[in-house]
């Protein structure tokens, strides 16, 4: 004997390797555990935390921009990892499907053993029910058939053999375990179904303007995969009038008390006129589009003579807030067809219009009491919208700003119906009213109803989960007399109080005081 053939006596037989098969089928048993699902559901919750902390295209695209503008390096960075798209992201999809197939992997094989419990007989007596938790001597001289009537008036499952009763209830426990686990399936499925087959977009309307459910009229449109241009509800409406309401006096003056947008809304090309008062949680409502209230500002309406003497620009101006507490708004006005030479135009909206000391103006409340356009800056120049490259219609590019001519800087603010005259015979500014803008989210999910409806089951699957407990109850019958035994197959709660009553509707007939639970 060599001493390879002795080391190999000595070690014994070398494990066999798992192989491909039995690698997958590890995997496959540690994906579809409950502790996976656990995992996987704690780490999905986790992974929606992003979307609260940074804000989302599609949701809040002015604060990314801002972001960018800020911490161009940070935003950069968080770009890259999709945290501004939380729920676009790789790996949001990558723990979205993990426990989609988990929860799945789980449910299946626990439903098929809960049916065959459900069809199983409750098991025969032990021989010494004394040795159960819960036992007690029957005074009443019962019969095996009376024992178990008297357990099915107590809605127990019930099984009898020569001298014993078995009965068993609470498989609601296990039911609403098995419920909960569906209804987050569902929860899933309806959060892709709206991924889908729904859609998205946000729209800014002015008062007397309208809109159209078409894609061209959104201001940012995003659709889900297997969503065409033909698949939008083709309602429309026309913004009549809109009214904000704020406290006048006091410590909360200012705070706003109501928002109101008046539509006329046709629900299709051919449907009739009707009207609806659009507010922040009553959203209009077309065939399962809904159409939010966001946000609102104002639009001042200016006339803009240019140098030739025509009326170059003429309409409603929508003004991005900057102060919110008072609306005090920034406006930029773009007049590529001025002549001779392009305007560009950078001006304050004040609702209410007060002085303060060195020749500065402020606003003091949100309410258009006094409203004026005071023009920072009038430029003349190249305003570079030819050039192929888009821009924002709220800015001025810095790049494109250095290149204009400043006509006028700071000039004193003009009420309604005043005008200022730019030099050099460059036009004039005329404000000649204000109007009100509201900020629109139109979105469709088929997924909405599902999901609530999901949602709800799981609830109720819930409290049957933590309420109901399994227990069994069995009567054993000899000559000297009749016993009863009782246990819970489920840890918590106390089984003694229920117990004996059960012991005395076995002694005395029905009891409705037993308690009932499932």
């Amino acid at each position: 004997m060599t001493a390879t053939d002795t080391e190999t006596k000595t070690a014994g037989p070398r494990p066999a390797k798992l192989g491909a098969v039995g690698w997958a089928r590890w995997f496959w048993r540690t994906l579809t555990s409950m502790r996976t699902a656990l995992i996987l559901l704690f780490l999905f919750a986790l992974a929606s935390v992003p979307g609260s902390v940074w804000p989302q295209r599609g949701v809040s695209d002015g604060k990314v921009a801002q972001y960018y503008a800020d911490s161009p390096e940070l935003a950069e960075w968080l770009d890259r990892f999709w945290l501004f798209d939380v729920f676009k992201a790789p790996w949001f999809a990558a723990i979205y499907l993990l426990l989609f197939v988990s929860l799945i992997g789980c449910v299946l094989p626990r439903t098929a053993a809960h049916l065959r419990e459900l069809r199983r007989r409750p098991p025969a007596a032990p021989r010494n029910l004394s040795r159960l938790p819960q036992h007690a001597v029957l005074d009443a001289d019962l019969t095996v058939e009376e024992a178990a009537g008297r357990l099915r008036r107590l809605r127990f499952r019930v099984d009898t053999g020569p001298d014993w009763v078995a009965a068993e209830k609470g498989y609601l426990k296990e039911t609403g375990n098995l419920l909960f686990h569906v209804a987050l399936v569902g929860v899933l499925v309806a959060v892709g179904i709206g991924a889908l087959y729904g859609y998205r977009g946000n729209v800014l309307v002015v008062e007397g303007d309208g809109f159209a459910n078409t894609v061209a009229a959104y201001d940012r449109y995003t659709p889900g995969r297997q969503v065409s241009a033909e698949s939008l509800e083709p309602f429309s409406f026309t913004l009549k009038d809109f009214q904000a309401t704020y406290i006048a006096q006091g410590e909360k003056r200012g705070q706003a008390l109501d928002y109101a947008a008046t539509l006329a809304v046709h629900d299709s090309p051919e449907a009739p006129e009707r009207t609806y008062a659009l507010k922040v949680n009553e959203p209009l409502d077309v065939n399962g589009t809904l159409t939010y209230l966001i946000d609102h500002g104002y639009a001042p309406t200016l006339r803009i003579t240019d140098g030739s003497g025509q009326v170059a620009f003429e309409g409603a101006v929508p003004c991005l807030v900057v102060q919110p507490a008072t609306f005090a708004s920034e406006c930029v006005i773009k007049i590529p067809d001025a002549r001779p030479e392009q305007l560009g135009i950078l001006a304050a909206f004040l609702p209410t219009t007060v002085p303060l000391q060195g020749g500065e103006w402020t606003s003091v409340f949100p309410g258009a009491a006094n409203p004026t356009v005071q023009v920072y800056g009038a430029f003349a120049g190249d305003l570079g919208m030819r050039n192929g490259v888009p821009q924002s219609v709220y800015e001025i590019p810095a790049e494109v700003l250095k290149k204009l001519r400043p006509l006028t800087m700071k000039a004193e603010p003009l009420a309604v119906g005043e005008k200022l005259d730019l030099p050099g015979g460059a036009g004039s500014i005329e404000f000649t009213g204000v109007k009100e803008w509201i900020a629109l989210q139109i979105s469709h999910d088929p997924g909405r109803l599902p999901a609530l409806i999901a949602a709800g089951l799981a609830t109720v699957a819930v409290v049957f989960s933590l309420t109901v407990r399994r227990r069994r109850v069995w009567v054993r019958i000899g000559d000297g007399g009749a016993e009863a035994g009782g246990l819970t197959r489920t840890e918590g709660g106390d089984f003694g109080e229920e117990f004996a009553e059960i012991v005395a509707a076995l002694n005395h007939g029905s009891n409705p005081g037993v308690k009932d639970a499932r």
